[in-house]
């Protein structure tokens, strides 16, 4: 069963995209801000990880530098999603995808385009 975890700080989100990724018969885990999302990496080892990128603590961005900076990290596969912040949230996007992300979203998300995403970079 593959591993997901979910790291956004909204938590009707998070929990929503848990329980259906659960159903999905994905093995899911998830944090509230990338601090916590990468504590549980270095514990879990997930296939793949969906990050929000305005959070607390560690934002989404910079959660990616460190993934891709570290070798033992770099090869989870990562989708980045915003819903905008300060800016809106496809810029957010586009500099998640200059950092490695493998793919991305904006919310609000279609389910049926995440679903095809996460098999096939879990493929």
């Amino acid at each position: 069963m593959k591993k997901i975890l979910i790291i956004d700080d909204d938590k009707d989100f998070n929990s929503s995209l848990k329980e259906y990724l659960g159903y999905r018969e994905f093995d899911v885990s998830s944090a509230l801000d990338g601090k916590q999302g990468l504590s549980l990496i270095s514990t879990e080892t997930p296939d793949l990880i969906i990050t929000d990128i305005v959070m607390p603590e560690l934002d989404g961005i910079e959660l990616l530098d460190k993934i891709q900076s570290d070798t033992v990290l770099s090869p989870i596969k990562i989708i980045a999603i915003s819903g905008g912040g300060r800016i809106a949230g496809q810029q957010y996007l586009s500099i998640a995808e200059g950092l490695g992300a493998d793919c991305i979203f904006e919310k609000p998300l279609n389910l049926d385009e995440l679903i095809e995403a996460i098999n096939n970079l879990l493929d």
